[in-house]
């Protein structure tokens, strides 16, 4: 019986990013009609948690908007990862803060956060057309320095963007490098208020993506089909788990809504999956 890994996400702080990703609604440069916040209450967040355990995530994400972590995102990340942590909920946490020092991630560890997540998005050939304010390279040292601080890692990237096979390859192969815990893969969900149009991704390509990031992540413990999901795979978005996929996100995503999650466990129950009640 294929175990499936839950994971849920706490969008902490919303669309006040300065940055110009081409794929995010997050950026205030592209005026998207998304909800903007500076920081949640973290009671609101304790309870999001809670949720999340009862829906049976073994993982929580928050995610905050902006470039990277600063002191005054530190010291909120770890205030938060404190208060859920008070409550014993066994959840594992996830911090997604964007680039990072090592300083700034012994930090996080040091105050109950359990992993780091910071997507490479894209082949580092091809990140200059989505994005100019900040570099590939800064993503990729930031995920060095979330191993070296101690960190479970997860990395990975969005498809769809208008990027080849060829920098589909280049960039798990760098993925591969880094030797992650978690692989989030993410299809692009187009908005109109985006630079980018569409995802001019089949169905039947997604798929294959799927396939070959499993033969070329094979030591990955949780290949993530997150963002896109629903948009990408319609009807048949369960079948994801019989091409290597072995976790999903449950629940809303950053801007964009997801699944029903009781249909979610529903489904992968009525399939005979199991689901995982540790990350490991």
């Amino acid at each position: 019986m294929q175990t499936i890994y839950l994971c849920a996400i706490s969008n902490v702080e919303s669309g006040t990013c300065n940055e110009d990703c081409k794929f995010c609604t997050q950026s205030v440069k592209y005026k998207a009609d998304i909800q903007r916040y500076k920081q949640k209450d973290i009671d609101t967040i304790v309870k999001e948690a809670k949720l999340a355990k009862q829906n049976q995530a073994m993982g929580f994400c928050l995610v905050t908007a902006g470039k990277g972590l600063d002191d005054k995102r530190v010291e909120f990340i770890s205030k938060v990862a404190y208060s859920i942590k008070k409550e014993n909920l066994d959840l594992a946490l996830i911090a997604c803060n964007g680039t990072a020092t090592l300083e700034q991630l012994k930090e996080l560890k040091k105050n109950g956060i359990d992993s780091y997540n910071h997507n490479l998005e894209t082949s580092q050939e091809y990140y200059p057309n989505i994005c100019t304010t900040h570099s590939w390279e800064e993503r990729y040292q930031t995920c060095v320095d979330v191993k070296s601080a101690g960190l479970g890692l997860v990395t990975g990237g969005i498809f769809g963007l208008g990027e080849t096979q060829k920098d589909r390859v280049s960039m798990l192969n760098s993925i591969a490098s880094l030797d992650p815990m978690t692989v989030p893969l993410n299809f692009f969900h187009p908005n109109e208020a985006l630079p980018i149009v569409e995802n001019t991704l089949t169905k039947k390509e997604a798929f294959e993506l799927i396939s070959l990031a499993k033969s070329m992540l094979p030591n990955v413990e949780k290949l993530m089909v997150a963002g896109g999901r629903e948009v990408m795979f319609g009807d048949e978005q369960y079948e994801i788990f019989k091409y290597g996929a072995n976790s999903i996100v449950i629940g809303n995503y950053l801007t964009t809504t997801g699944e029903n999650t009781h249909k979610d466990i529903e489904v992968l129950t009525s399939r005979g999956y199991n689901i995982a009640k540790k990350c490991r």
